[in-house]
């Protein structure tokens, strides 16, 4: 009983592997479950039996891939500030079918897209949390806000990877690419992240500027557009 249990176990890991691998290559509709049972060794039937359908099993993939994301940005958290670059680019090296198959569901967007990338946000929020605490990342007025806009830039640049080949010499998804040719990227990346871009003060009035009064109204610090105050009006007012 304990032997199938295992095989069992060890039969929904190579399928979840050959998931990601043909989904990131030819995206999901692209994809059988046929041709992920003969990439896994295993039968159709096994697949159906642990995920139901190829939309249970794209599921699987996503918490799968977000799953393994999140545990490489622990374990880059938890070195701390003078982590180990080189084992940091070899955990992204063994990842480039997880960068290939998130490549390929931000491209092909839809609920998918957005149900990573919230998947993202929580994870980052926490992990970022765990970096603030730890005193390896800087404090910030608005935390969500600032993960949020990271995990936009880093989900921004492996969709556009094909652009990012072609202006940097940089491919994300290759498989025989050794870490060091990530340098025209990663270099200016841990650049911005260390040393920032302006000087000290150049953004001091553009900062105060987005700073919000406590007393505002929740429904502006929300963007909502409530009713102007009487004796304005609005731009597109007519002038009769």
């Amino acid at each position: 009983m304990g032997s199938e249990s295992a095989d069992s176990r060890g039969g929904a890991e190579r399928i979840l592997d050959a998931a990601v691998n043909l989904f990131g290559r030819d995206g999901v509709k692209g994809t059988s479950l046929k041709a992920i049972a003969a990439e896994a060794g295993v039968s159709q039937a096994l697949v159906v039996h642990h995920f139901g359908s190829k939309d249970g099993l794209r599921r699987a993939c996503d918490h799968h891939v977000a799953s393994v994301t999140r545990a490489n940005k622990e374990a880059t958290v938890a070195e701390g500030p003078q982590l180990d670059p080189f084992l940091s680019l070899r955990r992204l090296e063994k990842s480039r079918p997880i960068l290939r198959y998130l490549a390929r569901a931000l491209t092909e967007g839809g609920d998918q897209a957005r149900e990573l990338i919230d998947e993202f946000v929580a994870d980052a929020e926490e992990y970022m949390r765990k970096a603030e605490e730890a005193g390896y990342v800087k404090p910030s007025r608005t935390p969500r806000e600032r993960t949020v806009v990271l995990v936009l830039w880093s989900m921004g640049a492996l969709a556009m990877h094909e652009h990012v080949y072609r202006l940097l010499g940089v491919d994300f998804l290759a498989e025989d690419a050794p870490p060091q040719s990530l340098a025209p990227y990663a270099r200016p990346m841990v650049e911005l992240f260390t040393q920032g871009l302006m000087v000290e003060g150049a953004f001091d009035r553009m900062a105060d500027m987005f700073d919000l009064p406590e007393s505002i109204p929740a429904d502006i610090a929300r963007g909502d557009h409530p009713t102007p105050p009487t004796g304005e009006r609005r731009s597109d007012d007519s002038d009769a």
